[in-house]
């Protein structure tokens, strides 16, 4: 018997950094994802296998119960550690997925490129949670860590406006579909960018007038949301490049990369790599390609 688990990918507009702290960030669920096949086998153990979206194998590994169970694999931080570090944690929180099984044969298969950072991780940790009949914010805070907003991306088919009160999620489900949207493209950085270590360095910059930040930053997430026009939308997101590129002491990517770009250009997620989404009136294709990045989206490519 095959089951079947998915969960989408995710694009952060607005809040990056600043939604660890409680500010509303605007997410968006992609149309890119993760789907993660479980069938049972006769030992104990895991036979593990995960596909790139060309159907490519990236990691195999098979992995005792006994290892789960007491997270005995190796102290060097790899592919295999980590999955075992989000299988004990899993199994703490519900010992009878693996308790109660005779074995299993696992496979985990993306749908987009696993350096694109639209949430291999993310997506990895939901379909783990559903498998194993667990919470997966909870999960989260006891593996990786994060604020969670790329959790509630995979579990939600909408975009959603999220935020942190008293460290537990809030998920509001917002109507945010821009009649501007085919002037919205997605341009891939060519660089794949690590969360853990881009929280590290807000945590060294954060300032001391975090309510002041977080007050503008949640003006800015609605103005965005409830931009009527394109220049009104491009306007409040070149605002929150200014005001984290504040915070953050560091030039903005259009600064660093797109000086002479004719619109706007905004980082998404961790600043510096994946992702960044460019509004213009015409379509940027030619621009970007020109200076080296070939992977470019319209919204209508990658957002549900």
């Amino acid at each position: 018997m095959k089951t079947t688990y998915y969960s989408n990918g995710k694009l952060l507009i607005t809040g990056e950094y600043l939604v660890l702290d409680g500010a509303e960030a605007l997410a968006l669920p992609t149309k890119f994802g993760q789907n993660l096949i479980v069938e049972n086998d006769a030992y104990p153990e895991i036979k593990w296998k995960s596909f790139d979206f060309d159907e490519r194998i990236w990691f195999e590994e098979t992995i005792p119960f006994s290892e789960i169970r007491n997270n005995t694999g190796s102290k060097m931080e790899n592919v295999k550690t980590t999955l075992i570090n989000i299988l004990h944690e899993a199994y703490l929180l519900n010992p009878d997925f693996i308790d109660s099984a005779e074995g299993y044969k696992v496979s985990t298969q993306l749908t987009f490129p696993k350096n694109w950072g639209l949430g291999t991780s993310s997506t990895l940790l939901n379909n783990i949670a559903q498998w194993a009949k667990i919470d997966a914010f909870t999960l989260l805070k006891n593996s990786f860590g994060g604020s969670g907003y790329d959790i509630a991306c995979a579990q939600n088919n909408t975009p959603i406006i999220y935020r942190l009160e008293q460290n537990s999620p809030v998920v509001d489900v917002v109507n945010f579909n821009p009649e501007f949207r085919e002037n919205i493209y997605f341009v891939y950085l060519n660089k794949k960018q690590s969360s853990k270590t881009a929280i590290s360095a807000y945590y060294r910059n954060k300032n001391e007038n975090l309510a002041q930040n977080i007050a503008y930053n949640n003006k800015i997430t609605n103005a965005v949301i409830n931009a009527k026009t394109l220049k009104e939308f491009a306007s409040a997101l070149e605002k929150h490049e200014i005001h984290l590129s504040n915070i953050l002491e560091t030039q903005t990517i259009k600064e660093i990369a797109f000086r002479d770009f004719n619109g706007a250009v905004k980082s998404l997620g961790a600043w510096g790599g994946d992702f960044v989404m460019a509004i213009s009136k015409e379509n940027p294709r030619d621009y970007f390609v020109s200076r080296g990045y070939e992977t470019i989206l319209s919204y209508n490519e990658m957002i549900l």
